[in-house]
């Protein structure tokens, strides 16, 4: 089975349901082609470009009429982010920056608004370069949603936003040094520029004298949420000289003014201004529709009851996340943009007293991991809700496990509002320890007991029964993946030991029954290398099997997310049953 069949027609043929009549028959066409025609090649869009060539019928001729349909299919994504950038990615095409892999264009492009790769595969579409069927692959194991190296994107974004403005003055550097006259162009979001990296790199530009950066910015006064001000043209144009504006949702205009920047000698800066909706793409009804909401999302909620009841004074401080964790309507809170770093250094010089709310994104505070060590040094009564998202967007899966290892740090991950509001009341009685707490971006029902009574401890969602004999086996689980064994472990009857707490405080008796347990068995959903199971393995000397992700979280939304890493409640029933099964402790192996 060749590459391209592998990684596209699994998801394409799932898809298939929701494509229309037309979209059915000419996938299954480009599938078949995909199976048994010849696509080698130097690369992976190399072979998609030899499919789209043997099956050339083009459903659609409009790039903004293939953004839609390739949300509507995948059901989530960034449709207003990319229609927004559209223009900009059509002038890239014309002006022949979309690099063929020769690196011959007039200049090397970095996208730093990386989110913006579905509007470069709608063009590549309607210019025929690319088959419908990966398109119908978006976010679902198939085609991902961000810039990478395989698909066409040379100077891939190599992690978060404000990072590809640092990149692109990194290659407009090394090209001066090696005395090359060749621009680079860099389409970067005015949201995005309040990163603090892209700050630094603009300073550094100018202070290397940098002649052949020209930054694009996307003006749509958005980035999740409204941004206080317009993007300040003052600074840009201090720091890189010439300065264009022009209306980015006029593509003639665009082409005509990015193309003449690439011609006129200096550095420059090219400001469109354009118009962006909602950040998150709903299909039609989806807003009507009832249903539970994301655990994180209900952060609002449980912050107001918890002033309500304490009477504490609160200052909460976001990077542009609140609609992430539902602060709107329930706390008072400031966004700070996409400025991570400037997110946690707020906290700095509150009175001691004030309980300080640092919601942020796995993503970002692995950026603002310097300032954050400070705060963990020096502020009195920090929380952290770790946004932790397991779906197109989020954070390296080991970054509950990283934030441990600060020092002055405990790590939780409630499931329930009751050990929410346990955190924060520990926090109010150990205000010298920033409390991390975990949120997960997932919809669920919450077990119907937790460890709110002692939050570092562990309770028994499925106890070990009153017998004194040893357990056959035991298995521990460390927040969210407490959910999902629990559903899982409903008719096994598995000992079951959920904790809230990353490093927990077991007594005597949980730990007597651990002991004397034949096998146990630690399933987490937040990374194996020095997590939950590692960290029991090394406190108690308890041979303790891990069931974990292995690998990073992969681009795709959460209910693909979690067969992907064995996490599945019927692949976790699977795990748990064999756990019965009479062997000796510690032989099983690991999900790898």
């Amino acid at each position: 089975m060749n590459d391209l069949h592998e990684r596209f027609a699994g998801p394409a043929r799932d898809a298939l349901p929701r494509l229309t009549a037309a979209e059915r028959a000419v996938v299954v066409r480009e599938l078949d082609e995909l199976e048994h025609g010849d696509h080698g090649g130097n690369s992976l869009l190399d072979g998609l470009r030899k499919v789209a060539a043997q099956v050339p019928e083009r459903l659609y001729t409009n790039s903004a009429e293939v953004l839609l349909r390739m949300h509507e299919i995948a059901g989530s994504g960034n449709l207003q982010s990319n229609l927004s950038s559209l223009s900009l990615v059509r002038a890239c095409f014309a002006l022949g920056l979309v690099d063929d892999g020769d690196g011959g264009g007039p200049a090397e492009l970095v996208v730093g608004r990386g989110h913006i790769a579905p509007a470069f595969y709608a063009e590549h579409y309607v210019r025929g370069a690319l088959p419908f069927a990966p398109l119908a692959t978006l976010h679902q194991d198939g085609l991902t949603g961000v810039v990478h190296r395989d698909l066409g994107f040379r100077n891939t974004m190599r992690y978060s936003l404000g990072v590809g403005v640092a990149q692109a003055v990194s290659l407009a550097w090394e090209l001066t040094r090696r005395g090359e006259d060749r621009k680079v162009v860099c389409l970067a979001g005015d949201g995005e520029l309040h990163e603090g990296a892209a700050f630094e790199a603009l300073r550094f530009a100018h202070d290397a004298g940098l002649t052949n950066l020209v930054l694009v910015v996307d003006a749509n006064a958005k980035g999740i949420e409204p941004l206080a001000k317009p993007v300040n043209t003052g600074y840009l144009s201090a720091y890189l000289g010439r300065l264009m504006e022009v209306d980015g949702c006029d593509d003639w205009a665009v082409e005509a003014a990015l193309g003449a920047l690439l011609t006129l000698p200096g550095p420059a800066v090219l400001v469109c201004r354009t118009r962006k909706g909602d950040h998150s793409f709903k299909p039609a009804g989806a807003a009507a529709a009832a249903g539970p909401v994301s655990f994180a999302s209900t952060a609002g909620r449980m912050l107001a009851a918890h002033q309500e009841r304490t009477g504490r004074d609160l200052a909460v401080f976001t990077p542009d996340m609140a609609a992430r964790f539902g602060l709107r309507g329930h706390v008072p809170y400031t966004n700070t943009g996409l400025a991570e770093t400037l997110t946690v250094g707020m906290t700095l010089s509150l009175p001691d007293d004030t309980t300080k709310v640092v919601a942020t994104d796995a993503m970002y505070y692995m950026d603002s991991m310097s300032m954050l060590t400070e705060a963990t040094t020096s502020v009195r009564n920090l929380l952290v809700l770790a946004g932790r998202s397991w779906g197109a967007w989020g954070g390296a899966h080991n970054a509950t496990n990283l934030l441990g290892l600060l020092l002055h740090t405990r790590v939780y991950e409630p499931v329930t509002a009751a050990e929410f509001a346990a955190c924060l009341d520990r926090l109010g009685r150990d205000p010298a320890t920033t409390h991390v707490v975990s949120m997960v971006d997932a919809k669920f029902a919450p077990p119907a007991r937790d460890c709110a009574a002692d939050i570092d401890a562990g309770v028994w969602l499925t106890p070990p029964g009153g017998a004194p004999a040893a357990p056959d086996a035991v298995v521990v689980t460390f927040g969210y993946a407490g959910v999902l064994v629990d559903e899982a472990n409903r008719d096994l009857g598995v000992p079951h030991l959920h904790c809230a707490a990353l490093d927990p405080r077991l007594g005597p008796a949980d730990l007597g029954v651990l002991s004397r347990a034949r096998r146990i068995l630690s399933v987490e959903y937040n990374g194996a290398d020095g997590g939950f199971g590692e960290r029991l393995r090394s406190e108690h000397l308890l041979p303790v099997e891990v069931h974990a992700v292995r690998r990073d979280i992969a681009n795709r939304v959460h209910q693909r997310q979690l067969p992907l890493h064995g996490m599945s409640v019927g692949m976790l029933r699977e795990r748990l049953a064999a756990l019965l099964e009479s062997r000796e402790a510690g032989h099983a192996p690991a999900h790898a």
